[in-house]
């Protein structure tokens, strides 16, 4: 019987070392591949010694086939100018899910800007998925999607990370599945209200499935595909972010129920909730595009406007009755 050839191990940077960094360089390790974590402070992380971790760009970075960025999307920029002569020529994935709010830009078209102001070029992919950090990092199934146009590129991140509990698909739908994981983050803030006010299931049902049509919607605009809408990037991510007491944007949802600010929400967390500032982009993107709207714009009334969540609510259910399909004919 002829032998099986292992792969030589592949070189994986993570940049980033908060939760879902963390978790990367943990999978890329499993994967049995060689991870390197840039982290501002290098100590005190409970991580098998196989994962480098390092302060030093130059370090971490410069021998990395693959490069996972893993920041809150408003930081994306101030992440990728420092590195990006170190980035040029590789393959460089976006793991973050949200929207810039003075551009509206998704992830991976600021790393493309930032990298090419530089003169720098990448192969560039994003992924998203219905990946809960504190799951995967404890070992338990999961499944995310690598997009990217360069199909090739795509194929080595997911043969680079995948596992047996860690299923890995292709989609070559970048904006779609860049909008639809920074866009659910706005879902998952109004389904942490709904279960916060104990509104029930069938409320909560409603409010899930017009808000995937009204992403969907917005998504499409911006000329992402429809199914992919129906994937594990849109109602898959949905299903766990909406539903889950380890989603952060769910979890502000509940405390906003409670009647709390959200100056006084976001003071007592540790990582970003992304639906946050998103919420301020996407309201600015669907004026931009004329693309109706109403449960972000309701969202974005509750978050920063002072509007109470009870009003929101009877609000969107006094509008006018339609077709369910009339938005996407």
């Amino acid at each position: 019987m002829a032998e099986t050839r292992r792969r030589a191990p592949v070189n994986i940077a993570i940049v980033g070392a908060g939760a879902w960094g963390t978790t990367l360089a943990l999978l890329a390790d499993r994967a049995g591949q060689r991870a390197a974590l840039l982290a501002r402070d290098p100590t005190g992380r409970l991580l098998p010694r196989s994962i480098k971790v390092s302060s030093r760009p130059e370090v971490a970075l410069a021998s990395a086939d693959i490069v996972l960025i893993a920041v809150p999307a408003q930081a994306m920029r101030q992440a990728i100018r420092p590195i990006a002569p170190l980035l040029d020529g590789k393959i460089v994935v976006s793991c973050a899910k949200g929207l810039e709010i003075a551009t509206f830009r998704r992830p991976t078209q600021m790393i493309d800007e930032e990298l090419r102001n530089m003169g720098m070029t990448a192969t560039i992919c994003a992924l998203s998925g219905p990946n809960l950090a504190t799951e995967i990092a404890a070992g338990k199934p999961a499944s995310t999607v690598i997009a990217s146009t360069d199909a090739e590129g795509a194929r080595a991140v997911q043969s680079a990370l995948a596992s047996s509990r860690f299923r890995i698909y292709t989609n070559a739908d970048v904006i779609g599945v860049e909008m639809a994981g920074a866009l659910k983050n706005i879902l998952a803030i109004g389904a942490g209200i709904a279960d916060g006010m104990d509104a029930g299931d069938n409320a909560k049902a409603a409010f899930l499935t017009r808000g995937i049509a009204e992403i969907a919607r917005l998504g499409i605009a911006c000329g992402a595909e429809p199914l992919t809408f129906a994937g594990l990037a849109g109602i898959g991510d949905v299903m766990a972010t909406c539903a889950s007491p380890l989603s952060r944007n769910h979890r502000v949802g509940v405390e906003l129920a409670k009647g709390r600010t959200l100056a006084e929400i976001l003071a007592e967390m540790n990582e970003v909730a992304e639906g946050v500032p998103t919420t301020r982009a996407a309201v600015q993107l669907g004026r931009a595009l004329d693309v109706s709207i109403p449960i972000t714009d309701q969202m974005h009334a509750v978050l920063f406007a002072g509007k109470s969540p009870l009003a929101a609510i009877a609000e969107l259910m006094a509008r006018d009755p339609t077709d369910e399909m009339a938005a996407f004919r």
